[in-house]
């Protein structure tokens, strides 16, 4: 019983996929946003973030008018 305790907390306590810190730099490059997008989310979070905060706040502007 105390194992499964032990288990679980762990598995609580390791971050997942969507908990993976990202560099900000990197994240911006990789998905191409504006230097503008960039040092918005730099303000926003720093140089690191995790993925799903990354994703849910960067904004891409469209090339075509």
């Amino acid at each position: 019983m105390v194992r499964s305790q032990e288990a679980t907390m762990n598995d609580v306590e390791r971050p997942g996929s969507s908990e993976q810190l990202w560099s900000v730099f990197e994240f911006a490059r990789r998905y191409r946003l504006a230097k503008r997008e960039e040092n918005r989310l730099l303000m926003l979070y720093g140089p690191t973030a995790s993925l799903r905060d990354l994703l849910a706040n960067a904004r891409r502007h469209s090339l075509i008018s």
